[in-house]
């Protein structure tokens, strides 16, 4: 068969060729040319502004995403929202032996809401309807009783007293009057005279000269029963005698000091009234308190020698290891401030309390002296009593008392009562050197020995050998028993 011959011209072999590798260069060179290559810096992204161009202006600033801003440009992150609390699981209904099984919680307390809730306010009952608007209007009119107020002590007017105390000394006898005057505030027969002098003592003459101000002081109150003296708190300095000066508790010192304590207590003893010396308390300075119980062993010393009464205070102003204390039991035994804040002096607790000790002593010397002046009694400054006699006072109902005792008939002695034998106070006086009267020790009264035929006291008591076992005693090992 023949081939019709194409008007196409038939391309030679080396052509092709040709042509195919000029088309794989092509697209090698494709390719290479699409491989990304690093993004390089733009100057638009950074803050820094090209200094060469006059009218660049820089982007705006880019924001944080998820971010917000506020006036000032700063840019915050958002609010974290709580998680949600856990749903709680419902109660098991069924729990192995095994398993440890919940305890109920005690139910909370209810809590108040925040802020002040105002209680709700209790209305009155509703008034009853029978009764009319004239019985409530009388009855919101009754007056309310009056509270009860304890009435003050009543002040006895002292107008002629037949026993005057006068109390001389430095600041602390002015408390020491104070407390006496109250402890006989209800007496009217008892006055008390404060002759005391601040700054004042037996070492500063040229000051107070307390031997002539005793002697002025009886001149003017010559009938003067008992007195009081309390100096020293200011004493505890260097005393003068002519041109020389000593120290403070020297013995020099110490012989004027006694020298002046006698011209004192004889002033009072020549005109024969009794004096009562009170002692100097401790005070907060461990130094004074301890100068000041110096100068009370010399003035005790002193006093009792004249035959005169001291009294001891030191004991009711410290604590249980002798040391300072402010306050303390007054003298009815409650707790009370007795010292001031300076440490030294007395509060009106504390000036009772000191004058307690004084009062015992007085009190003591007045009933030696023949008794003690009558008080004055309390129903003749109250107010007359009511009528119906509810008015009667204490003195008044004691009295009665007395008198419905009296009338009684006395209660007999029971019959049968065995006396019993008086007993010695000392037994005879035997002398310690008179001759041996028991030979060998034997007593008179000692029952004899019993004989030891057993030998039982020689072998226990001498050799110490174990007595022999008895038949059924707890010492019998013997087996079988019996």
């Amino acid at each position: 068969m023949e081939r019709r011959p194409t008007g196409r011209r038939a391309l030679s072999r080396p052509s092709a060729i040709l042509g195919l590798l000029a088309l794989a260069c092509f697209g090698l060179v494709a390719a290479c040319l699409a491989v990304p290559q690093p993004a390089a810096a733009q100057w638009g992204d950074s803050y820094d502004a090209p200094s060469a161009d006059p009218y660049y202006a820089p982007p705006p600033r880019r924001r944080a995403r998820q971010g917000y801003a506020d006036e000032y440009g700063y840019g915050r992150a958002p609010a974290r929202r709580a998680a949600p609390p856990p749903a709680q699981e419902a109660p098991r209904q069924f729990y192995w032996p095994w398993e440890d099984q919940p305890r109920a919680q005690p139910a909370p307390p209810p809590q108040a809401p925040p802020g002040y809730a105002r209680p709700p306010r209790q209305r009155p009952p509703a008034a009853a309807p029978g009764r009319s608007d004239e019985e409530r209007a009388a009855r919101r009119r009754r007056p309310s009783p009056a509270p009860t107020v304890a009435q003050p002590k009543p002040k006895v007017t002292k107008t002629a007293p037949t026993t005057q105390v006068a109390v001389f000394g430095d600041s602390l006898a002015s408390y020491l009057a104070k407390g006496i005057d109250e402890a006989f505030t209800d007496n009217a027969d008892v006055a008390v005279l404060d002759r005391s002098k601040n700054d004042s003592g037996l070492v500063r003459k040229d000051l107070v000269d307390w031997a002539k101000t005793a002697e002025d002081a009886f001149k003017a109150t010559p009938n003067l029963s008992y007195a009081l003296m309390m100096v020293g708190v200011n004493d505890r300095q260097a005393i003068r005698d002519g041109d020389q000066t000593y120290e403070a508790l020297s013995d020099k010192w110490r012989e004027l000091y006694a020298a002046r304590v006698d011209a004192v207590v004889k002033v009072f003893a020549e005109r024969k009234v009794p004096l009562i010396w009170v002692g100097l308390p401790p005070v907060r300075s461990e130094t004074l308190s301890r100068d000041f119980a110096a100068i009370n062993d010399l003035v005790r010393e002193r006093v009792q020698r004249a035959g005169q009464s001291y009294v001891e205070v030191w004991q009711g102003f410290v604590d249980d290891r002798n040391r300072f204390t402010v306050s303390g039991p007054d003298v009815d035994g409650q707790e009370a401030r007795l010292r001031t804040s300076d440490g030294i002096h007395f509060t009106a607790a504390g000036s009772r309390k000191i004058a307690h000790f004084a009062d015992v002593e007085l009190k003591r010397l007045m009933g030696e002296k023949g008794g003690l002046p009558s008080e004055q009694p309390a129903a003749a400054v109250a107010a007359t009593p009511s009528e119906g006699g509810a008015g009667l006072g204490s003195d008044d109902t004691a009295a009665i008392d007395r008198k419905i005792t009296a009338m009684l008939p006395s209660l007999p002695e029971p019959p049968g009562i065995p006396s019993l034998p008086v007993k010695p106070a000392a037994g005879p006086v035997v002398p310690l050197g008179r001759p041996e009267i028991s030979p060998g020790g034997t007593l008179l009264t000692g029952r004899p020995h019993e004989g030891d035929a057993t030998g039982t006291r020689e072998r226990s008591l001498q050799r110490g050998a174990a007595p022999l076992p008895q038949p059924g005693r707890a010492d019998d090992f013997r087996w079988p028993p019996g």
